[in-house]
Formats: structure tokens, sequence, C-alpha cells
């Protein structure tokens, strides 16, 4: 028997961090990525040392791995031109927040 619920993803390598780090580093989007991974990941490592914990820090690479496998179906839909100046604003449909 596991001690991990089935359901719990497998962790990813130890390696991941400074292979995704090195792939943002690479992307286009660099200037905006970068710093925004090594802040989620400040954070995490933070959390991680209070927690005893590695999740924090395997949740901030598992997020990071699906923003970047979802980036070439974001651009693809930016670049479609499709117009979506016609949509209402969240805040006019809900009202101002508190």
């Amino acid at each position: 028997m596991s001690a991990q619920p089935e359901e719990a993803p497998a962790p990813p390598a130890p390696s991941a961090a400074a292979q995704l780090l090195a792939q943002l580093r690479a992307d286009r989007r660099a200037d905006t990525w970068v710093p925004a991974f090594e802040r989620d990941w400040s954070k995490a490592l933070e959390d991680s040392r209070h927690s005893y914990s590695l999740t924090p820090l395997h949740d901030v690479v598992r997020t990071w791995q699906l923003r970047v496998a979802a980036a070439p179906a974001v651009d693809a839909y930016v670049d479609s031109g499709r117009d979506e100046s016609g949509f209402v604003a969240l805040d006019a449909v809900l009202g101002a927040r508190r």
C-alpha cells in the first residue's frame, strides 16, 4: 500500500524547475515570465521552509509547465484576429467590487 492517495500526482523530477527556468529564459516572453516564475518560486520556497513540505514547489513547477504548454494555443487564439470588443465587462454584470 502507498501512503499517498491514488489521485496524488507524481512529483516533478528534481531538475524540472531548472529545466523550466531555462525554457522560460529562451521564450519570447522571458521579460515577463522569468520574473514571475522567480517570484512564485521564492514564495513557494519560503512556504516550504515553514511547512517542511515540497508540495508548494511542486505546485509552482506544475503550474508553470501548464502555462508553457498552453502558450501556443493562446498565441493562436490571439493571432486569429477574433474581435472581442462586443463583450460585457464582468464589473458591469456583477457590480462594483467592495
